[in-house]
C-alpha cells in the first residue's frame, strides 16, 4: 500500500493543470489568500475521500481474496485501464491540435491567457476553492481510494502512509504558496515562467503521467488477481 500511495501521490503532485491554475490564482489581487483557499479545498478533497473509504471499511482491511478485496483490485484495474485510454486520447488530441494550429496560434493563446487572468482577478476565495475541486485529477484520486481499502486504522504506519500521501499530493501547490509568501517578487516572475513552460508541455506531461501510472496499476492489480 505504501508504495502505491507514494506513486499515486507523486503523479498527483506532478499533474500540471492544478499548478497552472494556482499560478493564475497567486498572481491575482489577494493572491496569497485565494491560494490558501485553493490549497485548503484541494487538501479537503483528499482527506474526504480517505475518510469515506475508512468509514466504509471500518478501518480494517478486507481479508485477502475476499469479495471486498477482489472488488478493490478490480476497481484498480479498471482505473488503470481508464488512465491508459485517457493517455492515448490526450496524445491523439494533442497531435490533431498541433497539426491544425493556425499561424496566429501564439497570439490567440496569449489572448486566452489574458482573458483567464482578467477573470481570476475578479474571482473570490470561494471561486478559487471551487476551481481546486474541479481540477483534482479524480482518476488518480480514485486509484488512491481503491488503495486505501487496504489501510489498517489500528496501525500507526497506515496513518503515516495516508498523511504522507496527502502531503506529497499537495507538495507542489504548497511550495508555490510558500514561495509567494516569502519571496513575492521572485515568485511572480518564476511562477509566470513556469506556467508558460507548463502550457507548452502540459499535454506531454499528462500523457506520460497517466500512461505510467495506468500501466503500474494494471500490472499490480493483474498480478494480485491472478497470483
Amino acid at each position: 500500500m505504501v508504495l502505491d500511495l507514494f506513486l499515486i501521490g507523486l503523479a498527483v503532485a506532478l499533474y500540471p493543470l492544478p499548478g497552472m491554475a494556482l499560478v493564475l490564482v497567486l498572481s491575482s489581487p489577494r493572491g496569497v489568500y485565494k491560494g490558501l483557499a485553493f490549497i485548503t479545498a484541494w487538501l479537503a478533497c483528499l482527506v474526504a475521500v480517505i475518510a469515506l473509504v475508512l468509514l466504509c471499511t471500518g478501518g480494517e482491511p478486507p481479508a485477502p481474496r475476499s469479495p471486498p478485496s477482489l472488488a478493490a483490485l478490480a476497481a484498480t484495474l479498471v482505473i488503470g485501464l481508464g488512465l491508459i485510454v485517457y493517455s492515448e486520447h490526450r496524445r491523439r488530441r494533442s497531435r490533431r491540435v498541433t497539426a491544425s494550429a493556425p499561424s496566429d496560434g501564439g497570439s490567440r493563446t496569449a489572448g486566452s491567457g489574458h482573458s483567464l487572468t482578467s477573470r481570476m482577478d475578479q474571482a473570490t476565495g470561494w471561486s478559487a476553492a471551487g476551481l481546486a475541486v474541479l481540477l483534482q485529477p479524480w482518476g488518480m484520486v480514485s486509484a488512491a481510494a481503491a488503495t486505501v481499502v487496504k489501510a489498517d486504522a489500528s496501525h500507526a504506519q497506515s496513518f503515516l502512509a495516508l498523511l504522507g500521501f496527502c502531503v506529497l499530493a499537495t507538495s507542489t501547490l504548497l511550495a508555490m504558496e510558500l514561495y509567494t509568501v516569502f519571496a513575492p517578487e521572485d515568485a511572480q516572475r518564476d511562477l509566470t515562467r513556469l506556467r508558460a513552460w507548463l502550457s507548452r508541455h502540459k499535454d506531454q506531461a499528462i500523457v506520460l503521467l497517466c500512461l505510467l501510472l495506468g500501466l503500474w496499476l494494471v500490472g499490480r492489480s493483474l498480478y494480485q488477481l491472478t497470483g
